[in-house]
């Protein structure tokens, strides 16, 4: 018993949608030769939401309304969608085992699905309280966030049987996630130092037929000399998908990837974005107490700007602190870039420079697990600024 693709996406997040939205613009298949497996009983969709928009009082998000690739203000693919577009949906289907030679995946139900190209688009789990040995870990009123059966659990968890709600402050627990790598481990070449599976500039595995995109994936970043990072960020997760589809139906005109690292979030009434690599000397500027802040810094490594975080800007002023980062803008004055703060990207962005020659898809955004150390710290430090004076104003 089993079933036979052109090309096979595996797992159902969002990496997966994003690929599946590029198959759909470029062709090159035919209907019934690409499917996607994944262990979720829906269609790929917006992951972030479910921290977000699923958990509003009023007015909160449901499918089919985030269902990818609707993050990235693009087509909203419903399972209608991928219907008429000749793509097949296996959900609620969990893989149990790979053969890279083969070309095969086992599913639990004891079906063998063959492929000729395989995208890998597992991505992480979250880390679980019990795999650092904490006492009472495994309590039934112990969320994880993940998928949306976890936001389901996580809406109703604080309110007790008898109809009373816990009387808290807050409580936030962020030990992380693990690559979802089990199934090729043996069989595929690993980053050892990032934890996921490695592949080149073209998303590519050690195994020529196979790909791997999203969470899962550890790809070398050419502002960083080729180093290699894995990536847990959903910008992340939606180009690696589209650039993988690309180098796979036209690989001789698809260059390697190069994307400039990238971190945003949203809390409560605050908004950031972080760019570059958190290496070297920080600068920090900006406005901290007003009731809008707007603040920022920059990592200088080396007498140049390696990374840069900046709250309540613009639309023009992330471009700015973007553009500043990927040029690698040269400090000679720390003293001097404390005082021009945000001025200083905002002049670098205005230059003329020459065309470099590199083909950028897009705006080049992806973040780097690490940064998200960064940036949670400065989450807490922001979401305490704001929850203290609200407490004050009460």
């Amino acid at each position: 018993m089993g079933r036979a693709f052109v090309y096979v996406i595996l797992g159902g997040g969002v990496a997966a949608g994003y690929a599946a939205l590029e198959f759909a613009r470029r062709g090159g298949y035919s209907r019934g030769e690409l499917c996607i497996i994944s262990e979720e009983a829906v269609a790929p969709y917006e992951r972030p939401a479910l921290s977000k928009g699923y958990l509003l009082p009023e007015g909160a998000a449901r499918l089919p309304g985030f269902h990818t690739c609707v993050g990235a203000n693009d087509e909203l693919l419903t399972p209608k969608w991928y219907k008429e577009q000749g793509i097949e949906l296996v959900l609620g289907t969990k893989v149990i085992s790979a053969d890279v030679r083969r070309k095969t995946l086992l599913t639990g139900t004891g079906e063998t699905i063959s492929y000729k190209t395989l995208i890998i688009a597992t991505g992480a789990r979250a880390l679980k309280l019990q795999e650092f040995g904490i006492q009472g870990s495994d309590a039934s009123n112990i969320c994880y966030l993940r998928n949306i059966d976890d936001a389901d659990k996580l809406v109703t968890a604080v309110i007790l049987k008898d109809g009373r709600h816990l009387p808290a402050d807050m409580v936030v627990v962020g030990i992380g996630i693990r690559a979802n790598t089990s199934l090729f481990e043996g069989q595929l070449m690993m980053s050892t130092e990032n934890g996921g599976i490695k592949v080149n500039g073209q998303l590519q595995t050690s195994d020529s037929s196979v790909y791997a995109v999203g969470d899962v994936a550890a790809f070398p970043i050419k502002l960083f000399d080729d180093d290699i990072r894995r990536l847990e960020h959903v910008d992340s997760a939606r180009r690696t998908g589209r650039h993988a589809v690309a180098s796979i139906l036209d690989p001789s005109k698809t260059r390697d990837i190069d994307y400039l690292p990238f971190f945003y979030s949203r809390v409560f009434t605050l908004s950031w974005q972080f760019y570059g690599d958190n290496v070297g000397e920080v600068v920090h500027f900006g406005d901290f107490t007003s009731s809008s802040p707007r603040f920022g810094a920059y990592w200088v490594n080396k007498g140049r700007i390696a990374g840069a975080f900046l709250e309540g800007g613009s639309r023009e002023e992330y471009e700015a602190i973007s553009i500043a980062v990927r040029r690698e803008a040269v400090v000679t004055d720390m003293g001097e870039l404390e005082k021009q703060g945000l001025a200083l990207a905002i002049q670098e962005s205005q230059k003329e420079v020459p065309d470099s020659g590199l083909a950028v898809v897009g705006k080049p955004t992806y973040a780097w697990h690490a940064t998200a150390g960064v940036i949670a710290a400065v989450s807490i430090a922001a979401i305490g600024y704001w929850y203290g004076r609200k407490r004050r104003r009460w």
